[in-house]
């Protein structure tokens, strides 16, 4: 398959012509690669990483060292995708300026071409404005936000009256004219996400928005079945290789303590003569 480096320009032109723009997120070379094998458009170098990968309790204790790390990894494995790093919590909060040193080093250390940063508060879209002025494309994250989920009361559907509906609706306008290529739209209601895509010139990016979306992003270690501490309702299990991989140890595990691993082909020879001599 021909196919050349995803740019903002494509992703535009998809939402012109009606077609669904794919995301994912990856947090290593591996995935990375196979994510970017796959044709999908976008990978998002998600902080979501705190919690599937890291181990952590929520997305809040990332660090900025920590998303780099990863981001290179990923970079060296996408060739075809659109790479966005994600700003962690406390990385854009404290000053504008601070906001565009923190999103520079995503894309001259990491290689990413974007950045995401939740929410559109005033302070959020300043550095948005910012950060954009710089020339360092961002892609805006509204509804459920959750590095500011115990603000929200939990992760939880956002929008679902008149008044926080509006104000999803206010703040998406709001970040397109702040200069965002793209809005992600997190668990709010599918009606809702419509009227907002409807409403804006760039794409919309859907989890747990429905179907009219522009494009969905998932997590991908909840779309493959690797993180088993909860799985949220918007999520499409399409494989689950954690039961596999368990299995896959625990048979490792046997074969080595009755000595059936490693077997003879799994082992390199020596000639008889050479061996001879280290024995004298």
């Amino acid at each position: 398959m021909d196919r050349k480096k995803v740019s903002i320009p494509d992703l535009h032109n998809k939402k012109r012509e009606g077609k669904k723009i794919t995301m994912l997120t990856a947090y290593d070379y591996p995935v990375a690669k196979l994510v970017d094998d796959a044709g999908i458009d976008m990978i998002l170098v998600g902080d979501s990483l705190g919690m599937v990968v890291l181990g952590y309790d929520s997305t809040v204790p990332v660090t900025m060292d920590e998303m780099i790390h990863h981001s290179k990894a990923v970079r060296r494995a996408t060739k075809y995708a659109f790479l966005v790093g994600d700003m962690p919590f406390m990385s854009f909060q404290v000053s504008e300026e601070e906001a565009v040193r923190n999103a520079g080093r995503f894309l001259k250390e990491a290689g990413c071409d974007a950045i995401k940063l939740e929410t559109a508060e005033p302070r959020v879209l300043k550095a948005t404005k910012a950060i954009v002025e710089a020339g360092i494309p961002v892609l805006g994250h509204l509804g459920l936000t959750p590095q500011s989920a115990t603000k929200l009361g939990g992760l939880k559907v956002q929008g679902k009256d008149a008044e926080a509906a509006k104000k999803i609706i206010d703040s998406a306008v709001q970040l397109e004219e702040a200069g965002c290529f793209a809005v992600v739209l997190e668990c709010i209601p599918d009606k809702l996400a419509k009227l907002v895509t409807e409403k804006l010139t760039v794409p919309t990016i859907g989890i747990g928005a429905g179907a009219d979306c522009d494009g969905q992003v998932l997590v991908i270690n909840d779309m493959i079945g690797l993180f088993e501490r909860f799985l949220p309702k918007f999520v499409k299990q399409y494989v689950k290789l954690a039961p596999q991989i368990l299995t896959a140890v625990k048979q490792y595990k046997e074969e080595v303590e009755s000595g059936k691993f490693p077997a003879q082909e799994h082992m390199f020879g020596m000639k008889a003569e050479e061996l001879k001599k280290v024995e004298k």
